[in-house]
């Protein structure tokens, strides 16, 4: 198991998109240069997530004029999130590991079988994991519900305040 330390690689992966691609993670990094912003998010079932996931795409262009790209993940299903995407018309890439490879490889909290209460079955709760571009890590965020995320503005504030601060 990897293990994550602020300045140290992040796990390379591939899963596939919704676009119909295979998303691979090192190859998407050196094609666009810049950060990387990896949210895992539950799944288009979770209204929190939708919530989160609409602000995220009116923030996008923030996003980009830093050269930072967005890269979504949840252990939903491929073709619940091909309808999600399709549904709210998301630009940014959104990638299915309903196998939790990518969850497991990158320590994401999930509520498996064995959790203490009941919600949607198996998924990934979320995490966010900003990466630099050589593909170390910048910053970590991993939560234990839906609930406690960074909105948007406050993810900009985090990388405002990195980008300020960074050796």
């Amino acid at each position: 198991m990897s293990e994550f330390k602020l300045g140290k690689p992040v796990p390379d992966f591939t899963l596939p998109a919704v676009s119909g691609d295979n998303y691979h993670f090192e190859d998407y990094r050196k094609q666009t240069g810049g950060w990387q912003l990896i949210i895992f998010f539950r799944g288009s079932w979770c209204p929190a997530c939708m919530g989160e996931l609409e602000e995220l795409e009116k923030s996008k262009g923030y996003f980009e004029g830093k050269n930072i790209h967005l890269t979504t993940i949840s252990t939903d299903n491929l073709d619940a999130l091909k309808n999600m995407v399709e549904k709210h018309n998301y630009t940014f890439q959104v990638l299915a590991d309903e196998k939790l490879e990518v969850l497991e490889k990158y320590q994401v909290h999930y509520h498996g079988e064995n959790a203490p209460y009941e919600d949607h079955g198996i998924h990934g709760e979320p995490a966010y994991f900003l990466v630099d571009e050589l593909g170390n890590l910048l910053y970590q965020q991993r939560q234990t519900s839906p609930f406690g995320r960074p909105t948007p503005t406050e993810l900009r504030k985090i990388i405002q305040y990195i980008s300020k601060n960074l050796k």
